[in-house]
C-alpha cells in the first residue's frame, strides 16, 4: 500500500516537472520569436528609411565666338596657338564645379584647312584645348556656323571638328560634344556619362545655319532642332539618365529677351521632361527661369568675342546644384541654389586682349561704371523672369 502511494507520488511530481519543462521551452521559444520578429523589422524599417543623396554642381557660359582678332591675338611662333590665357582670371572658378558647358560658336576645322572670320569662320583647335585645359567637359557644337566653310572644304571643317572632339572623348570619360558628327551612327549613338552616382547626357540642336543647306542625305552633320528629332532623342535617353540637358541655338540676335520661339520650344522640352535647357545665339545676355521644374537659361550671350557694343561683351556665368535622392524606393531630381554671375570681354592691351574677368575683378578703368552695368543686368535681364536667381554679386 505504501510502496503504490509511493509510485504515485514520483508519478506525479515527474508529471509536474514536465509540464514545467515543457511550459519553459515553449515560453524561451516564444520569447526568441518574438526577438527575431522585432529585430528583422528594425532593420527592414532602417533599409527602407535611409536616405541615399548623391550631388553635382553645374556651371554654364555661353559663346566662343573666335573671331581673326582673337586668334590672331594668341597667336604664338611657328603658327601655333595658346589660347590658355583667355581664362587667367576664371580657370580655378570653372575647375570648383563637376560639370562645365560651353557653346563652340565656331567650327574648329583647323589651321590646316585655312583659318577664317566673320561671315564664314573656321578656328584652331588649339581653342577646344585651352576650354578642356580649363576644365570644361560639355560642349555644344551645334550652331548657325556649324557649317560655315562645309562646302569649300569638301566637309572637312565638320569632319576634322568632329574627330577631334571624338579624340578628346575617348582621353576624357566625363567630355560629351554634342550636336555635329560624321555618320548616323554616330548621331544615333546614346552617349552617357557618370559622375558622383549621377547619370547625365546632353543634347544638341539648333534651328538654323544661316541658310547653308543641310547636305543631302547627311543630315547628321548638324542637329537641326525638329519637334519629332527631339522627342525622339529624348525617348532614347529619358530613361536612361538621372540628369537630362539640352542645348538651343535659337531666337533672335542682339535682343535681351526671349522671342516666342523660344519660349515655344522652351515648353516643349519641359513636357518632356527636360531637366536643363541652355540657350545661346542672341549674343546678349537673356534670363534665367523655371518651367514647371525645367531650368531654362534663355541666352548666356558671348563667353568671348571681338564684337563691338558693350552688350555683346557681357556674357553670363550661371551656376546650379544638382540632387539625386533615392528615399522609399523613389529615384528623384531635383535643381536648387541658382546663382549667377556677369563676365566681361577686355579688348584692351592694357588688361588684357580678350581676357574675361568676372564683374568681382572689374574696376572702372577696364569698363567704366561697371557697378551700374551689373546692377542694371542682374535686374532688368537675369533676374526678369525669376527675382530669386541668387546673383553673385560685385
Amino acid at each position: 500500500m505504501k510502496l503504490r502511494k509511493l509510485r504515485k507520488n514520483v508519478r506525479n511530481t515527474l508529471i509536474v516537472l514536465l509540464c514545467c519543462f515543457i511550459s519553459a521551452c515553449i515560453g524561451f521559444y516564444l520569447q526568441r520569436k518574438a526577438n527575431y520578429v522585432n529585430e528583422y523589422v528594425d532593420v527592414t524599417y532602417n533599409v527602407v528609411d535611409t536616405k541615399i543623396e548623391n550631388k553635382l554642381s553645374l556651371v554654364m557660359v555661353g559663346d566662343a565666338l573666335i573671331h581673326n582678332s582673337v586668334y590672331q591675338a594668341y597667336k604664338k611662333s611657328g603658327n601655333t596657338y595658346d589660347f590658355n590665357g583667355i581664362f587667367k582670371y576664371l580657370k580655378d572658378t570653372i575647375q570648383e564645379y563637376d560639370l562645365a558647358y560651353y557653346n563652340q560658336e565656331t567650327i574648329l576645322g583647323g589651321k590646316e584647312l585655312g583659318l577664317s572670320n566673320y561671315p564664314q569662320f573656321n578656328s584652331p583647335q588649339e581653342v577646344g584645348d585651352a576650354f578642356l585645359n580649363a576644365g570644361f567637359n560639355l560642349v555644344s557644337l551645334a550652331t548657325n556656323h556649324t557649317l560655315d566653310k562645309y562646302y569649300a572644304t569638301g566637309g572637312k571643317t565638320v569632319i576634322n571638328s568632329r574627330n577631334y572632339w571624338k579624340k578628346k572623348m575617348e582621353e576624357n570619360n566625363e567630355l560629351i560634344a554634342a550636336g555635329s558628327y560624321n555618320s548616323k551612327e554616330e548621331q544615333d549613338e546614346v552617349i552617357i556619362r557618370e559622375k558622383n552616382g549621377i547619370k547625365y547626357a546632353l543634347l544638341s540642336y539648333t534651328t538654323m545655319t544661316n541658310g547653308i543647306p543641310v547636305p543631302s542625305g547627311k543630315s547628321y552633320v548638324v542637329n537641326m532642332y525638329s519637334k519629332e528629332r527631339v522627342k525622339s532623342d529624348v525617348e532614347k535617353y529619358r530613361d536612361k539618365v538621372d540628369l537630362l540637358m539640352v542645348a538651343m541655338h535659337w531666337g533672335s540676335e542682339y535682343v535681351h529677351f526671349p522671342v516666342q520661339e523660344q519660349k515655344t520650344i522652351a515648353k516643349y522640352l519641359a513636357d518632356l521632361n527636360v531637366n536643363i535647357v541652355i540657350g545661346c545665339h542672341s549674343h546678349s545676355v537673356q534670363p534665367i527661369t523655371f518651367i514647371d521644374d525645367t531650368l531654362v537659361v534663355y541666352s548666356l550671350g558671348n563667353f568671348v568675342s571681338s564684337q563691338t557694343n558693350t552688350d555683346q561683351l557681357i556674357g553670363l556665368l550661371a551656376d546650379v546644384d544638382i540632387t539625386k535622392t533615392i528615399y522609399h524606393g523613389k529615384t528623384t531630381l531635383s535643381l536648387s541654389n541658382v546663382g549667377a554671375d556677369l563676365l566681361y570681354t577686355s579688348k584692351s592691351y592694357t588688361y588684357g586682349r580678350f581676357v574675361i574677368y568676372p564683374f568681382s575683378k572689374l574696376n572702372n578703368n577696364i569698363l567704366s561704371n561697371y557697378k551700374n552695368y551689373y546692377t542694371n543686368y542682374s535686374n532688368k535681364y537675369v533676374k526678369a523672369y525669376n527675382k530669386d536667381i541668387k546673383m553673385k554679386g560685385v
